[in-house]
């Protein structure tokens, strides 16, 4: 129901309440058998036992799981051990990756007060909030967390803290007039107050309208539980691939048995040989290498302030295409500020940086004014220093306003220019009496008494107020009668301060007399000189005009969604970058609730900013952006983001002023809250990515070279096939040979491109560009020499343990030179190679291991080689080396991409 228009008297009506004596306790014990407590409702977890046993669905793992057992049922018990010892390993290290699951729930149901001030029976009692029930009467106090959604009957002076669930700064001042507009955001229902928010002043009493999961935080905690866990690109590639590598072992499993068994061989020698092609086929370390590098990634995003929860999230922000941002706090600094000042038909522009007090008054001329002879801006500043409540706060170095942010903004802006209210009553001003600001007259006064002995009404607050109780202006150092030339010159000051989007409060005094003290405060605040007004806001991070730059050069679209008003949200957007030109639309919460979710589509492509939005809009435009085949980022802060949160591609929460519900609902938390901070996430997913496809390009070119020089053999070899690589050689070199050097591929810097690419597309798969052909024909070529130097030793006589232990070293070398042109997808021609020191440094190592095994009685038990000459060791490493050197050579002679 809309509790908003219904007066007070309907809704206790309603519920069968009474104003005053509250619900009867039998009345409340009925009802809270009907409603159920005031609590969010819980959702069944996942045990950790079932999160361990998911991660065997990989279907790489399965496959590999099924050659492990085999071996073990054929008899040969170490390939089998060593083979399930990997499958456990792959399992494992995810599993501790994912053990830390979001808890979002559980922090909103923190988010509730624990007791309130409830009318029962006539009597006030403090009951926990779990027993409130609908037609409850609640008594509301400067501190307390609201516990449930309360229509208010009284309110005085009272303002609440809704930014957990606007995202907007500034506390909401409460009143209990009747609203009649059909449809009202959460910020504009201003007779309401709502569960987990904060009486920040004042006091109220209210009726409570609903309770549970029938609040809006419960309303948020429904699409929260109901949002759909959205699976990333990381992921989805990742799937794609490795039913592609089934595909390809199962194909080349059945081509090599069914040969095997047409010329006769064993079956028991073919299950053996069909488990060396499956794990030859198989990346064995491609879970733990790609965990492994997301890993390294997210501490690195981690000194860069941007905190990552979910590891598939890192290679997400590299496929970002909209980056959907919060306005307070991640766009703008979150501190209110002075910028401009208007008096006597002037304008002065305030520099400086948030609640920082340093910075100048400018003239027209951008030259600095001296206060002693702008008397309209000292005047005005002392005015703004007194008649305020605010106090600014420093700590290591960081200032910070304890009180209202709008008052804290004329602190700071008079403490740029050396007036502090502690100095001025050390100077002899003194406050006499003070008329709290309140939502009805929409000003604040106090009544001082001058250094001189003279006494003044001094007042802020908005200009159409104080113009209205106004009969002069202060105008060429004088008061001079208000006429209607000197109201224009007001309103155009307004305006112009209005298409800057800036918030705008006026300051007048009026003179009066030590007898007039004790007057009303309706009399004292008449006849009043207009002074001058202070132009405030926001003002957005000077840092974010390059990130949204940048973000623009890489293809990026960066959408402001906001909870604030849409000439405000313009205005930044403009100033930022981010709305381009007049064509770009600025679409409201009231404008999305009255068009489909396939006209928001249409829509969403063109919009540069959606202002004034609520939880369910923000998902309904994530979605429609999904549906565009967008890849979606999406900023929060607040409880109302947490579900958007979720739906996004990759869900990003302010470290600093953001909630903790928010937090466990996305995928990485900027710890700075800072834009630029995302940009920078974004580039180095990018780099992750392209990290990635260099190991896939270097594993897999390994893994087509096994695969192959056996389907050479047995292609090639007539009717006695032999196998060149066994097994345990295979898991060595995927393992250790080849998987430790892979790794470094994780440490190459960026590429040059980088930040200038476009995007990749959602469903572009790890191949494109020509990469799925380049590994596909380096691996044949390197299978084929592999087999033929194994043949070679074979037609030489030597012995097949011989035989293979040259093909097992041949393989080795191949796969280092490679993993040197795999570097970059450019060619080894255009490379420093010492460049990758770690890289060169591990291939030595794993090299010199390979051959120190070879070369030991160790290698013959666990491998099946044997020593070969110097002579034999020299020859392959040479011819190892021609692929690398003879095919780069062509494709930087022709440019062709699949070489």
């Amino acid at each position: 129901m809309k509790w908003f228009n219904q007066e007070p008297s309907q809704i206790i009506e309603h519920f069968e309440s009474s104003i005053e004596k509250g619900l009867s306790q039998s009345q409340a014990e009925s009802r809270l058998q009907e409603c159920g407590p005031n609590e969010l409702a819980e959702t069944a977890q996942m045990s950790t036992l079932s999160l361990f046993l998911v991660q065997f669905k990989n279907p790489m793992l399965i496959i590999l799981a099924i050659g492990g057992l085999l071996s073990v049922l054929g008899g040969h018990l170490v390939d089998g051990i060593a083979i399930l010892v990997i499958v456990v390993a792959n399992a494992l290290i995810t599993f501790i990756q994912e053990l830390g699951a979001k808890k979002s729930l559980d922090s909103l149901r923190e988010m509730g007060a624990p007791n309130a001030l409830v009318l029962r029976d006539g009597e006030w009692q403090k009951l926990p909030v779990k027993t409130l029930v609908p037609g409850d009467i609640v008594k509301l106090n400067t501190g307390d967390v609201v516990g449930a959604d309360i229509r208010l009957l009284a309110a005085n002076q009272l303002q609440i803290d809704e930014s957990a669930l606007t995202g907007e700064s500034e506390p909401v001042e409460k009143n209990i007039e009747l609203l009649h507009a059909p449809e009202l955001g959460i910020g504009d229902r201003i007779n309401l107050v709502f569960t987990s928010t904060i009486v920040t002043a004042g006091n109220g009493t209210g009726v409570v309208v609903d309770t549970g999961m029938n609040t809006e935080v419960g309303h948020i905690a429904n699409l929260m539980q109901t949002a759909e866990s959205v699976e990333t690109p990381m992921q989805r590639r990742l799937n794609s691939l490795s039913h592609a590598l089934i595909g390809v072992a199962v194909a080349a499993v059945a081509i090599v048995v069914g040969i095997g068994l047409y010329n006769g061989a064993d079956w028991l020698e073919m299950l053996q040989t069909g488990i060396s092609l499956s794990v030859a086929a198989i990346p064995e370390g491609l879970p733990t290498i790609v965990t492994i590098v997301l890993t390294m990634g997210a501490k690195h995003m981690a000194r860069g302030n941007a905190r990552i929860r979910q590891l598939a999230s890192v290679e997400t922000l590299g496929s970002t295409t909209v980056i959907c941002s919060d306005k307070t706090g991640t766009l703008t600094q979150n501190q209110m500020q002075v910028v401009a000042y208007w008096s006597g038909g002037k304008t002065f522009d305030v520099t400086g940086q948030g609640f920082e007090p340093v910075g100048r008054f400018l003239d027209e001329n951008d030259e600095e004014l001296d206060l002693e002879q702008t008397p309209e801006l000292k005047y005005g500043l002392i005015i703004s220093a007194i008649c305020n409540d605010a106090e600014l706060q420093e700590k290591d170095g960081r200032y910070s306003i304890q009180g209202n942010p709008t008052e804290g903004a004329l602190v700071v802006a008079g403490t740029k220019v050396g007036i502090y209210r502690d100095a001025l009553f050390e100077e002899g001003f003194q406050l006499i009496k003070s008329f709290p600001f309140d939502s009805k007259r929409k000003m604040a006064s106090s009544v001082i008494r001058g250094p001189l002995g003279r006494y003044w009404l001094i007042a802020k607050g908005a200009p159409d107020v104080l113009l209205n109780r106004s009969n002069a202006i202060y105008w060429n150092n004088e008061a001079v009668s208000l006429n209607d030339d000197f109201k224009q010159k007001i309103h155009t000051g307004i305006d112009a301060f209005g298409k800057r989007a800036l918030r705008t409060l006026a300051l007048a005094f009026v003179e009066i007399t030590e007898a007039d003290i004790d007057k009303p405060q309706e009399e004292h605040e008449q006849d009043l000189t207009f002074l001058a007004m202070h132009g405030i806001i926001d003002p957005p991070r000077p840092e974010v005009v390059e990130a949204v730059a940048q973000c623009t050069d890489a293809g990026i679209r960066t959408v402001m969604i906001t909870g604030d008003h849409a000439a405000t949200a313009q205005a930044i957007a403009t100033e930022l970058g981010i709305r381009k030109s007049d064509q770009e639309l600025v679409v409201t919460g009231p404008q999305l609730e009255e068009i489909s979710d396939r006209k928001l589509r249409e829509l969403a492509p063109t919009t540069s900013v959606f202002a004034r939005v609520s939880p369910e809009h923000k998902q309904r435009i994530v979605k429609a952006l999904q549906a565009n085949d967008e890849v979606v980022a999406m900023t929060g802060d607040g409880v109302n983001d947490a579900p958007a949160l979720r739906n996004a591609d990759i869900g990003i929460a302010m470290g600093i002023a953001g909630t903790q519900v928010a937090k466990d609902s996305a995928d990485l938390v900027l710890l700075d809250d800072n834009f630029s901070t995302i940009v920078l996430a974004v580039k180095e997913g990018r780099r992750i990515y392209d990290n990635i496809r260099k190991y896939l390009r270097a594993g897999l070119t390994a893994n087509v070279s096994e695969v192959s020089c056996v389907l050479f053999a047995f292609l090639l070899m007539a009717n006695e096939p032999l196998v060149p690589l066994t097994a345990l050689m295979i898991l060595w070199i995927n393992m250790l040979a080849d998987a430790m050097p892979s790794l470094c591929l994780g440490w190459e810097k960026q590429e040059a491109d980088l930040m200038t690419r476009k995007p990749r597309k959602r469903n572009e798969s790890f191949f494109a560009e020509g990469l799925g052909a380049r590994i596909l024909v380096r691996g044949l070529i390197h299978g084929y020499i592999i087999y033929a130097l194994f043949q070679f030793v074979l037609s030489r006589g030597g012995s097949v343990e011989y035989a293979q232990t040259i093909a097992f070293v041949s393989l080795i070398f191949i796969q280092n030179f490679h993993l040197l042109d795999a570097r970059s997808f450019k060619s080894i021609y255009r490379l420093n190679p010492f460049e990758n020191k770690l890289l060169i440094t591990v291939l030595v190592a794993a090299t010199g291991s390979s051959l120190a095994l070879i070369y030991s009685p160790l290698g013959g038990m666990i491998l099946g080689t044997v020593a070969i000459s110097a002579k034999h060791l020299l020859m392959t490493a040479a011819i190892a080396a021609l692929p690398t050197f003879v095919l780069s050579g062509i494709k930087e002679l022709f440019g062709v991409k699949w070489l």
